[in-house]
């Protein structure tokens, strides 16, 4: 095999790409600051034990193994961020009142999450610790929407779930962990064989209201449907409200399609209330992906000693290129190389006003790619000025 040809669903990010990308990283960093998010920086290495400790066992398969040389311990290169802002919160910032935390950084996966998606992707996140309330869920759904603003995407759809309402129907039945699990399973893969199989010796208002789940999605009107026709709690009641609040509150931030998937119950193990994920169209093939997933996981910092609130999102701003507009070309002003007299003089004093000015090497008329040289540096009257480009 060639040396040049790299491992698959990994690639080399080109100028062309690269730009886009550093500059909507940069969009994304200055969104969250305006909301008061502070960014912080982990390791893209750990020690394996933490990476996967508590909620990010369920991240196992996906991260990358290693020894470390020096120690002998098992190492993990990260597969998700949010495990290591949970320790950062929970032992370095250790606040007492709400921590608003984001982060840019790359994040490696054994495997891609789907067909095109890179194994290596840029994972831009924000998380909010410390408020239990759903001024919480609102803030970061209002963040959400704001980058996708700021990012050019076009239409997309908020969808919302909730993992209380299946909570709330297998309550009563005591089911072990082995069982609440597979019908988790089921019902997270929409496996509606598996699902009834596994229900058959259930009361029969549960099993009713468990199998009807995958058929609870579509637009806000599932809200009441599901009101009607799932078994009464004051878990399924508190969670239902919990959406349809956000649902009003999100609708009045902007003008959005929203959806109900209350049969989403994809990382069922790691969210404890709301889960939301952003559905958009790429610009490139037109197709549909899940771009931004996230939602309250309030056990995210249980295993490093200190539980606190905690709801968040991430978003890979690899695929978030291809759902954004393309930005213009960054403008330039071409200058000619050579020692002529106040030439170099002028070419800094250029560059230090925040001017990119790009240098034609003899013999070149045409190198540039990635500016647009709408503007050239010439000698005019003994001069060196700046007028626009021939």
């Amino acid at each position: 095999m060639s040396a040049w040809v790299l491992p698959d669903h990994l690639a080399d990010v080109l100028p062309y790409e690269a730009r886009q990308i550093e500059e909507l990283r940069r969009v994304l960093l200055d969104a969250a600051r305006t909301f008061g998010y502070e960014l912080v920086m982990p390791p893209l290495l750990e020690h394996l034990e933490s990476l996967l400790s508590g909620t990010g066992e369920s991240l196992d398969l996906r991260t990358f193994k290693l020894v470390d040389q020096r120690t002998g311990r098992s190492l993990g290169l990260r597969a998700d961020t949010t495990p290591q802002v949970a320790r950062i919160d929970a032992h370095l910032l250790n606040r007492q009142g709400p921590a608003r935390l984001c982060y840019c950084g790359p994040v490696v996966h054994t495997q891609p999450s789907h067909g095109n998606a890179s194994r290596e992707p840029l994972q831009f996140g924000a998380e909010l610790y410390g408020h239990q309330g759903q001024e919480a869920d609102l803030e970061i759904l209002e963040l959400v929407l704001t980058i996708l603003n700021r990012a050019g995407v076009g239409t997309f759809v908020l969808d919302l779930a909730d993992v209380r309402v299946v909570d709330a129907l297998l309550a009563p039945a005591g089911l072990d962990a082995g069982s609440a699990s597979a019908i988790h399973q089921a019902l997270a893969k929409k496996d509606t064989a598996t699902l009834i199989a596994l229900t058959a010796d259930l009361p029969e208002a549960m099993r009713d209201g468990l199998r009807l789940i995958p058929d609870l999605y579509g637009g806000v009107e599932v809200l009441e449907l599901a009101r009607n026709s799932l078994p009464s709690s004051p878990l399924l009641t508190e969670a239902l409200d919990d959406l349809a609040r956000l649902v009003t509150g999100v609708q009045a931030i902007a003008s959005v399609q929203v959806s109900i998937d209350l049969g989403d119950l994809r990382g069922y193990a790691y969210y404890t209330g709301l889960r939301f994920s952003v559905y958009a169209q790429a610009f490139d093939d037109g197709q549909q992906c899940e771009l931004v997933r996230g939602g309250r996981y309030d056990e995210v910092g249980a295993v490093f000693g200190r539980r606190r609130p905690a709801v968040g999102f991430s978003v890979d701003v690899k695929e978030l290129v291809g759902m954004s507009a393309t930005p213009k070309l960054h403008r330039a002003i071409r200058a000619p190389w050579g020692d002529a007299p106040g030439l170099r003089e002028a070419v800094a004093a250029l560059r230090q006003q925040g001017e990119a000015v790009v240098s034609l090497l003899p013999g070149h008329d045409n190198e540039v790619n990635e500016f647009d040289c709408d503007r050239e540096l010439v000698l005019l009257d003994g001069a060196w000025q700046v007028r626009a480009a021939a």
